[in-house]
């Protein structure tokens, strides 16, 4: 298997750094690497022996991140890596190739060098520290009516990769952008071909809110009275609460009280979740009744971003 096999290739710049000591040398060409995740990673090195040191008297060659009992582990033989990772050596020159990165590959990765005589190895040391970034999907807005997600990375997408996009799970587009009408509950991710399994988490509007109050059942005049909203969103959403017929909101947040509950309080509560996606209300109703003991009234209405779209559902409490 070539070094570029494999998936998207993360292309290097030459830039040498010489790690020598009693002869031996190491030159990694690169000594910090970002992946985007899912990309394939080729680390490149050229080394020397010191003078009376041939190949034959090299055991083995071989790449690592962790020590075992103070001896190096090879990579092809950490499960963490089974079937990913390829290298090899030519002439005075040694890769190593990752495929799919994961972002638990960041780590420092070494080449060591084996000798036939027991206890003796050589291990070109700083390596090489590779930081793995999983795909995210910014958002912004375009007008009132559209939005633009972009694929992005906080790595440079490797050389000719090429962005899926996905609705609800069905591939849609390819590109690094991708046009969606403001408020929809859809779910959009986005992934680098070939590389499905790392995709970008989704983006979606915030679904209907669910919304109670607490005491459920008998309150009594004075009492206070929890609102508690909360609904499945991202981005996460942002809470805030309203009373009907007034423009001011009465606080933001996912619970608001109502201390010392009198019959003014009664009427529409509602909350309203936002994301960059869009929004979506729910309203609760409280009618207190007359006496000591007050019961109420719970009628919660559901507004899915587009408010002439509602469902009401209504309960009584004693």
């Amino acid at each position: 298997m070539s070094p570029s096999a494999g998936g998207l290739v993360v292309f290097l710049l030459s830039v040498q750094v010489i790690q020598s000591q009693d002869g031996w040398r190491v030159d990694y060409r690169q000594t910090d690497i970002c992946a985007v995740k899912g990309s394939t990673v080729v680390i490149r090195c050229d080394y020397e022996y010191p003078p009376g040191i041939y190949y034959y008297d090299i055991k083995d060659r071989f790449w690592f991140t962790k020590e075992k009992d103070g001896e190096p582990v090879d990579l092809r033989t950490d499960s963490e890596y089974s079937g990913r990772v390829t290298y090899g050596c030519y002439g005075n020159s040694c890769y190593l190739t990752i495929t799919y990165v994961r972002e638990s590959d960041s780590a420092e990765y070494k080449l060591t060098f084996m000798k036939n005589k027991p206890g003796e190895k050589y291990t070109g040391s700083p390596g090489v520290t590779l930081s793995v970034k999983g795909l995210q999907v910014q958002v912004r807005r375009s007008d009132s009516t559209w939005l633009e997600l972009t694929c992005h990375s906080s790595c440079v997408l490797p050389h000719r990769a090429e962005c899926v996009w996905s609705k609800n799970g069905e591939n849609i587009k390819r590109g690094s952008s991708l046009s969606v009408s403001s408020g929809s509950t859809d779910r959009y991710y986005c992934y680098l071909r070939g590389s499905y399994s790392q995709r970008s988490p989704a983006v979606y509007g915030p679904q209907r809110p669910s919304v109670s109050a607490s005491p459920s059942a008998e309150m009594l005049e004075g009492d206070s009275v929890t609102l508690t909203c909360s609904t499945d969103a991202n981005p996460a959403a942002s809470y805030t609460w309203y009373k009907e017929h007034e423009d001011s909101p009465r606080a933001s947040g996912q619970i608001f009280t109502i201390t010392d509950f009198t019959a003014e309080h009664s009427g529409n509560y509602y909350c309203e979740a936002q994301n960059e996606m869009g929004r979506s209300n729910s309203t609760l109703r409280l009618i207190p009744s007359s006496g000591k003991s007050h019961s109420f009234f719970c009628s919660f209405t559901h507004y899915i971003n587009n408010p002439a779209k509602e469902v009401t559902h209504s309960k009584r409490g004693l």
